[in-house]
């Protein structure tokens, strides 16, 4: 027979869970975004474009920081001579996170 602890501790599990995956898809599709703000900034297209946002977002599956991808678009931007300062690359990415939670929240209560 469970007890009502050991009902609030699966659904404290399952909360926990379920929060973690909202924030794990919330950070891929922000680096979604900013990947296509850089690619923008850099003119790319075409297969360029696809091969670049999969190595920034292969970056995440191999567990970098927010860091690293900050000095991953720094040093592409530097490479084709294109100025754009850590801040904005940071402020773009906070930016694109909230409208990249938004966007998951609102795919759940669909």
């Amino acid at each position: 027979m469970g007890s009502g602890f050991d009902e609030r501790e699966k659904g404290m599990e399952a909360k926990w869970a379920h929060d973690e995956d909202l924030r794990f898809r919330a950070i891929a599709r922000r680096n979604k975004l900013l990947a296509h703000w850089a690619l923008e900034q850099m003119g790319l297209t075409g297969p360029e474009a696809e091969g670049y946002a999969k190595s920034l977002l292969d970056l995440e599956v191999r567990g970098a920081a927010d860091e690293d991808i900050v000095q991953q678009i720094r040093t592409d931007f530097a490479a084709r001579s294109i100025i754009r300062s850590e801040h904005l690359i940071r402020t773009t990415m906070n930016e694109l996170g909230i409208e990249a939670t938004h966007q998951v929240m609102n795919e759940t209560k669909a």
